[in-house]
């Protein structure tokens, strides 16, 4: 059966940048790709679009599917389209992969023009400011002087309060949803351990692991594994899987036994066939270094006063990654600036990963923020 609220079959599109990126690390890129997607259709006065921005192992593929693999839904589909929360009958919607990233725009697997080699290890550190400024010759790209709206969950919140830092005159609302204006000691002690094992797979060869022709996949599939249990709650996983073995008696052994076992090595072994190594080192950095507050000795207050833009902020209860302590931080720091400011704590038995799940009253609040957009 057709589906209305599909945006339908999508296109990716690559864009091409020879204006060089000079990065926070003090390196630069010369040139570089992004590759993005659009949906819905960019009004005359070019007044109507949104930004999406993708968390850390997401990309542009954020709504609709391809022709040619009808099962590639985009990660974010169920908020994206005609009718849904960001409809697309009202807005332009853009979708972009990040720098750095293994999904077409310039990264650790693509070629270095200057040695016509892969960059592999050789990547530049990028960071939050970097995929903004990257994201920002984009916009030029599309003829785009300000977005109605840039949105984002997680490590996508982020990117949206950082572009209210660093261009405020480009933003007219900012969607942040269970995000955080840094992260805790004990989520960058989750990441360290993630890039440990995948830096410590005898595969990974330093990070050129294609030159040997190699994939770090154990390491990956570890990290995978460890960053998956963050995302969910504890009482997300007792309701889906308790203790419910797979096949029937104990073993007695350390084959897999329990449903909670095989869902994590299924999804550690799908995400090392389809990820590259060097990206996720350089996402969960990107997220560990993320802190606008840095330079004001830790003050939000300070950090967020140039913002111009009115926001959103969203968080869920069972979110122990991104708690909504986090969340609540940000909205003080904005009111603390008179800045106009919704916010909502969603109960949910999600974890992290509710911002992705299709829940009807999260639905129905970024709906309403939305359609009260003037453009």
């Amino acid at each position: 059966m057709l589906d209305l609220t599909s945006v339908g079959i999508v296109i990716p599109k690559s864009v091409h940048f020879d204006k060089p990126l000079h990065l926070k690390s003090g390196a630069v890129l010369d040139s570089y790709d992004l590759m993005y997607e659009t949906y819905g259709e960019l009004n005359e006065t070019k007044s109507n679009s949104v930004l999406i921005c993708h968390a850390l192992s997401s990309n542009h593929h954020v709504a609709g599917y391809y022709a040619d693999d009808p099962k590639s839904i985009g990660w974010w589909d169920n908020m994206i389209g005609p009718g849904k929360p960001i409809d697309t009958r009202k807005f332009f919607v853009v979708g972009v992969n990040n720098l750095g990233g293994c999904h077409g725009s310039t990264g650790p697997a693509s070629i270095n023009a200057k040695t016509g080699k892969l960059y592999g290890a050789g990547f530049p550190m990028v960071t939050v400011q970097d995929w903004v400024a990257a994201q920002v010759q984009l916009a030029n790209h599309l003829g785009i002087k300000q977005f109605a709206a840039i949105a984002g969950g997680s490590l996508g919140g982020m990117q949206a309060l950082q572009w209210t830092l660093d261009f405020p005159d480009r933003v007219q609302h900012a969607l942040v949803i269970a995000a955080a204006s840094k992260l805790t000691a004990q989520n960058i002690a989750f990441n360290d351990v993630a890039r440990q094992a995948i830096i410590t797979d005898p595969d990974f060869y330093g990070g050129d692991y294609c030159s040997h022709d190699a994939v770090p996949r154990r390491g990956l599939r570890l990290a995978r594994m460890l960053g998956h249990i963050t995302y969910l709650s504890d009482h997300s996983m007792a309701e889906k899987f308790g203790r419910e073995l797979r096949n029937g008696p104990l073993g007695f052994g350390f084959d897999v036994e329990f449903e909670i076992e095989s869902y994590l090595r299924y999804q550690g072994d799908k995400f090392a066939d389809q990820f590259d190594a060097n990206t996720y080192l350089l996402m969960t950095k990107a997220l560990d270094y993320f802190d606008p507050a840095h330079d004001s000795k830790g003050d939000l207050r300070e950090a967020f006063s140039a913002a111009q833009a009115d926001f959103l902020v969203l968080s869920f209860t069972t979110d122990w990654r991104f708690s909504p302590e986090r969340s609540r931080a940000i909205v003080k720091a904005l009111l603390d600036n008179e800045l106009n400011v919704s916010y909502a704590e969603i109960t949910s038995s999600y974890g992290h990963d509710s911002f992705l799940m299709e829940d009807r009253y999260y639905h129905e609040l970024v709906r309403a923020y939305m359609n009260n957009i003037i453009i």
